[in-house]
């Protein structure tokens, strides 16, 4: 999946079958439900999902905790535009993905 099919998904109900939880967690927070994208961050218990935690955390203003999950994610903190970052976390999710065959 590219980033104009994630970004088309966000048309429909639900998140695509085979979303990694991380993903799925983008999906959420683009729709606006930010409890359920947490709670998909959350369940993604690596990198990915620390840096998409960080940046729920940046979306709800709670900077500190957002710093802590940088770290874990093993990234700098993030001063972008949110959704410059909400887009470039989507990137590299999915350019990962793709090269792991999805």
């Amino acid at each position: 999946m590219n980033l104009e099919t994630f970004k088309t998904s966000l048309d429909s109900d639900r998140p695509r079958e085979g979303m990694s939880r991380a993903l799925q967690a983008l999906w959420y927070q683009a729709k606006g439900d930010w409890e359920e994208a947490h709670r998909q961050a959350q369940a993604e218990d690596d990198e990915d999902g620390a840096w998409v935690h960080a940046h729920l955390h940046r979306v709800e203003g709670d900077i500190r905790n957002a710093g802590y999950w940088y770290r874990r994610a093993g990234r700098p903190e993030s001063s972008a535009p949110l959704a410059d970052e909400w887009e470039a976390i989507a990137r590299a999710l999915l350019s990962s993905r793709s090269e792991d065959g999805d």
